[in-house]
């Protein structure tokens, strides 16, 4: 009888018969995913450290005029196996990151009573990997008779909250993710769209309680909890549609012109849908899950992609200082070949003289590269009702010499990036792209920051369908074979294809700095943004910012921006990017040359990264090595609340004395009365130094660290 029942398990094995329940935990144990299959229903379960984190949730896919995949299935078959790698980034937080899980393949079939049984099967893997930071799954259709092309009217995947937890969010948007964050229970989320003008939610939000990835949460039971996508390739952008009385998230694709959600052909996967929970805080930002889920770098040779600090004609249009176009005529009076006959406005901001002086600026103060926006024709009906006049991205302003300023630019060593701002019309962006990368080719520009400001042509297209996204990444690509890095701004948010693609070297992709010359922020949101838009790739945030009442810039703009000076500095350390805009007017920074010494010094490119505090909504201090060197930079932001923090700064080397210059709110810094108030110390300090900073009411500290050297013998201990 015992060799019976051994004989019948090895048989059990070797047909691929297993149980409904499949199981996989993550290497450390912490993390356990639970798969079954219920009544026909695939669903999943996760839990950390024993403690419930998405209660059982289903799966499946909704098809347009077919069969669902969200019944009548069955396990086939199960595997096991784990990886272990460790990979090199061409830039990042760490110059090495390790790639660790344990993975569950679970292989379903599908039966449809409606068809004759062979007729009717069709298969579908469920793949998850279980990290120690989190889990992603995702859906894989293999080749396969029964179904090969396919349309997506709705894709069921539930996350499935075991309470009302806490959520900082921002509305559902097939279009926008310039949101200021919003910080409430899962129960009060439907409020705010009830005050929707109040909270400046747009009229094309999906639903009522509809919200953006990545999603952060926390739990009563101090459970922190994020929920996003990886590696999005031809599929449309995930949101999530929240049932508020039972706290369940369902995943609601961005539609295309037609209402459907996306077009498949098998072999063919979707996204990776991705979970991080820790109960520190810290694990959240510290976490490479969403890049290990992409594929590995796909270009052989990166040497031609470089992070980098520049400076650009950009603000001085935002707080309406200056403008993008040349002329102030409508375009119906402009001969659209010879702009030489337009009268200028007298206020064109990409004209000789200025870009000539932010040259020099640049190269004075060591930046690499200088953005010049408004430069070419168009700019009078970029955005046009009838989007039948649109950039050729090749054509100068009659008051912008390429030739003349490039080699200009060059002789300081200072490169100028490109911009391209598309206007949305994305087939018009193609059909002159190859053009405009030859342009950049010969004039030396090795980066742009390309736009896509305003509705989308083709017409009905949404900017974060599957439609716009693989423009999105055609570009990237296309850039790539002319050796472009690019800085993509008002594309769908970031899902870590940088790990695959690294000259997509930023994103903005989220409510950035020209929001604070509009109507603000809330001193909150760069407490939350590196929670959330950060955990899928860097964003351009375009920080620096030292004179904060816009009027003083423009008279007739009375925006503020709810910052202060050691704010913005500590960004640069905070908001993780290999790109980093010095955003402020050169005579700005002229004013406040030593905390300006900063922002030069700071690095863009890194060894090592720690996170010493964090808590979402409230305040991030992060510690960083400069690559190849043995520097630290060190930056801590709050609230609105003014707080004092202890930092340790236990991650230096041991028995080695570090001179450090530490830039802090002064004691009557408050980002609405007294923004500009800071303070600059210099000191000794070692890997047992502890400091208490103080923090001003939307302020902020920034720290730089060098190893000490006999000239430094008479510095004191910093305090």
């Amino acid at each position: 009888m015992k060799r019976f029942a051994i004989a019948l398990m090895a048989l059990v094995c070797c047909t691929g018969i297993v149980e409904a329940k499949e199981k996989q935990s993550s290497p450390n144990g912490d993390i356990k995913v639970e798969f079954d299959v219920v009544e026909g229903i695939p669903q999943y379960n996760i839990t950390y450290k024993g403690k419930e984190v998405i209660k059982p949730s289903r799966l499946g896919i909704e098809l347009v005029d077919d069969y669902s995949l969200t019944k009548n299935f069955k396990i086939k078959k199960a595997r096991k196996s784990s990886f272990d790698e460790t990979w090199a980034p061409v830039w990042g937080e760490n110059s090495t990151i390790r790639n660790q899980y344990k993975e569950l393949e679970v292989q379903l079939e599908q039966s449809n009573p409606d068809k004759p049984k062979r007729e009717g099967l069709r298969y579908v893997t469920i793949r998850f990997r279980v990290y120690n930071d989190g889990v992603g799954f995702r859906y894989e259709f293999p080749e396969q008779d029964n179904l090969t092309y396919f349309t997506v009217k709705e894709e069921f995947t539930e996350f499935a909250m075991t309470g009302d937890h806490t959520a900082y969010w921002i509305p559902g948007d097939y279009d926008t993710q310039e949101y200021d964050y919003v910080v409430s229970r899962l129960s009060e989320i439907r409020s705010f769209f009830d005050n929707a003008y109040e909270y400046n939610i747009s009229q094309t939000a999906f639903s009522k309680t509809g919200v953006q990835t990545s999603l952060q949460l926390k739990t009563d039971e101090g459970l922190y909890i994020n929920i996003h996508e990886a590696a999005l390739v031809d599929y449309s952008c995930m949101h999530l549609n929240l049932d508020d009385k039972n706290f369940v998230f369902r995943s609601w694709l961005t539609p295309d012109a037609r209402g459907h959600k996306g077009y498949l052909q098998a072999p063919c996967t979707t996204p990776w849908r991705t979970v991080m929970v820790s109960d520190d805080a810290r694990d959240i930002l510290a976490s490479n899950l969403i890049l290990n889920l992409n594929e590995p770098c796909a270009y052989d040779d990166t040497s031609w992609i470089k992070p980098m600090k520049y400076v650009g004609i950009w603000w001085e249009m935002i707080t309406g200082k200056s403008t993008w176009a040349y002329t102030d005529l409508p375009s119906v009076q402009i001969d659209k070949t010879d702009y030489s006959k337009a009268k200028p406005n007298g206020r064109h901001g990409a004209n000789n003289e200025n870009v000539k002086r932010y040259i020099d600026f640049a190269a004075e103060h060591g930046f690499d590269q200088v953005l010049v926006e408004g430069w070419n024709t168009g700019w009078e009906d970029w955005s046009g009702k009838s989007k039948d006049y649109v950039f050729d991205f090749v054509t100068p302003y009659p008051d912008f010499d390429i030739d003349m300023l490039n080699k200009y630019a060059h002789s300081k060593g200072v490169r100028l990036m490109m911009h391209h701002e598309t206007s949305g019309s994305t087939r018009n962006y193609e059909r002159h792209m190859d053009a405009a990368f030859e342009l950049m080719k010969k004039h030396g520009y090795n980066s742009i920051k390309s736009g896509y400001v305003g509705n989308m042509l083709p017409r009905g297209e949404h900017h974060y369908g599957q439609w716009c996204n693989n423009h999105y990444l055609y570009a990237v690509t296309e850039a790539a074979k002319h050796h472009i890095m690019v800085n993509a701004h008002e594309a769908v948010r970031p899902t870590g294809l940088c790990r695959t693609y690294p000259n997509l070297i930023g994103n903005e992709s989220a409510r950035g700095t020209e929001h604070q010359a509009f109507t603000g922020s809330h001193p909150h949101h760069t407490t939350i943004l590196p929670f959330t838009r950060l955990q899928g790739g860097p964003m351009d945030y375009t920080p620096g910012i030292f004179v904060m009442d816009i009027s003083k810039i423009n008279p007739e703009n009375d925006s503020y921006c709810n910052t202060t000076i050691c704010n913005q500095l500590a960004l640069y350390v905070t908001m993780y990017s290999p790109l980093q805009m010095a955003a402020d007017l050169p005579e700005h920074y002229e004013k406040y040359m030593d905390a300006f010494q900063f922002i030069k010094d700071v690095a863009v490119d890194w060894d090592e990264s720690h996170y010493l505090a964090a808590e979402p909504g409230e305040y991030i201090v992060a510690a960083r090595k400069a690559k190849g060197t043995d520097n630290w930079f060190v930056g801590g932001v709050t609230d609105e609340n003014e707080r004092e923090m202890e930092v340790e700064f236990d991650f230096l080397d041991k028995g080695i004395r570090y001179v450090a210059t530490l830039y802090c709110d002064g004691k009557k810094a408050d980002y609405a009365t007294k923004p500009d108030s800071y303070d600059i110390k210099t000191g000794i300090i070692t890997s047992k130094t502890r400091l208490n900073i103080d923090m001003a009411r939307g302020g902020g500290f920034a720290i730089s660290i060098r190893p000490a050297t006999d000239a430094d013998k008479k510095l004191k201990n910093l305090k």
